[in-house]
């Protein structure tokens, strides 16, 4: 088997000495991985779009955004329980309380959810109440977490780390696979560079690199990507345009007084009029995205 492009170097070996990828390499599977995440296909023919606050505030905050985001396409809810922030006075999350919304929310409008575990002691609990387990950007070479999360039957979203190579991110997946979870969708939500006029610098080229590097879907976050809405549609499009199989944006009812990350959150309008743009955008490179549940009555 040819090598995969991005190779780790054993201990004590001299550098000619590569070990190649043993899971997420593309020549695994040519074609590429769809991941299952309750009946929905991630990696496939449909560009899948999750959705939601960053951090869960209220039930009504909650409801409100889940039943906008899938009346625009939405596939699956985001939201933050557990919220790692810079400061310790920012807000830190509704925890158990937060899950237990998203529970809620997830029932009532049958979008499944996605959402963080910070560390291992909250994994069982968060497993519980969720469909699918992410790894944030701050924990991606968090190794007890990664090797926790390879042994807890839920699909993971992994971001990669603000300053991590492409290499670091596949290495990290491959802690996840080792354990014996295939389930892995990679995310780019881009990198910290000497840039200032955005929080981060958005990584088109990780796209088609991770495409050629490995089978896992990969997906995008032009929230954190961005750190300002009115750049999420744009960086939306080219990401789609680039081969992502999906997205991950940040919705608000009302930015301006959201607990955390408002300024990159769009509101649900502006949200609902990014899904029908990038509706043509997906069908040139080859990719559905749902209808407005409206358009489908």
């Amino acid at each position: 088997m040819t090598p995969a492009p991005f190779e780790t170097t054993r201990s004590g070996q001299d550098i000619g000495e590569r070990e190649p990828l043993r899971y997420a390499a593309r020549e695994l599977s040519p074609s590429g991985s769809v991941i299952d995440l309750a009946g929905i296909s991630i990696g496939g023919g449909e560009l899948v779009v999750m959705a939601g606050p960053c951090a869960v505030e209220s039930e009504q905050q909650l409801s409100a955004v889940a039943r906008a985001v899938k009346a625009s396409g939405a596939r699956v809810l985001r939201g933050g329980a557990f919220k790692p922030r810079s400061s310790p006075y920012s807000f830190q999350g509704l925890k158990e309380e937060g899950l237990r919304l998203l529970a809620q929310i997830s029932r009532e409008t049958g979008l499944p959810v996605v959402t963080e575990a910070l560390d291992t002691r909250y994994l069982d609990l968060v497993c519980r109440h969720v469909d699918m387990l992410q790894v944030g950007s701050r924990s991606m070479q968090n190794f007890p977490l990664l090797e926790a999360a390879g042994k807890c039957g839920k699909p993971v979203l992994l971001k990669r780390g603000m300053s991590a190579t492409i290499e670091e991110l596949l290495l990290a997946a491959e802690y996840v696979m080792k354990g014996g979870n295939r389930s892995v969708v990679l995310c780019e939500r881009g990198i910290r560079t000497f840039e200032t006029a955005t929080r981060n610098t958005m990584d088109i080229n990780a796209i088609p690199v991770l495409k050629r590097a490995t089978h896992l879907p990969v997906i995008v976050d032009p929230s954190h990507g961005t750190g300002h809405w009115w750049m999420v549609p744009a960086l939306s499009r080219a990401a789609v345009a680039a081969g992502a199989d999906g997205l991950l944006v940040e919705v608000h009812p009302d930015p301006e007084a959201a607990l955390s990350d408002g300024e990159q959150s769009l509101k649900p309008g502006d949200f609902d009029l990014m899904m029908r743009e990038l509706r043509s955008v997906a069908h040139a490179v080859g990719k559905r995205l749902p209808e407005p549940e409206a358009s489908q009555a």
